[in-house]
């Protein structure tokens, strides 16, 4: 008999020979419904692409304009051409779990939108459990390693859009 109260753990292993893979993931992810209130950590070394990929992201929701990397604003804001709210962390500097409560990322977590962090890792204990972890790593000048894992129902619901 399954135990309904253990968290949901799917992973997919992926191969992304170039910017055009890393595209193709973005597009596919815009697609899902399931998209619109989920956690997505980012996880790789410095360089690895999660900003690229957030990038891509952003382009295939509608943003257009500059998008900055939040290295050291910590959050940036966006809003999509539907209304989706979508926030955009890079923990890489965080270092005082003040800044958390002071900067009000427990009201961003807790509301609708989509929330998309770089560095989960660095604010480890105020981050609810991402959604869909993406772990990126570099094998060589463009080839990637990407691993998905899945932590919840809306975390597998996203990596089943990608089987389609």
């Amino acid at each position: 008999m399954a135990d309904d109260h253990l968290p949901i753990v799917e992973t997919r292993t992926l191969r992304w020979q170039g910017e055009n893979d890393t595209d193709a993931l973005a597009r596919a992810l815009a697609a899902s419904p399931a998209l619109r209130d989920a956690f997505i950590a980012l996880q790789g070394d410095l360089g690895a692409g999660k900003t690229t990929f957030v990038r891509h992201l952003l382009r295939a929701l509608g943003i257009t304009g500059r998008i900055k990397s939040p290295t050291y604003a910590v959050v940036e804001p966006h809003e999509a051409p539907d209304g989706l709210a979508i926030f955009h962390f890079d923990f890489y500097r965080f270092a005082d779990p003040r800044e958390w409560d002071d900067a009000g990322f427990r009201d961003i977590f807790a509301g609708p939108g989509l929330k998309l962090a770089e560095w989960p890792e660095n604010a480890a204990g105020r981050t609810p459990p991402a959604d869909l972890a993406i772990k990126i790593e570099a094998m060589t000048d463009d080839t990637r390693s990407v691993t998905l894992l899945a932590n919840t129902p809306r975390g597998s619901d996203l990596l089943a859009c990608l089987a389609a």
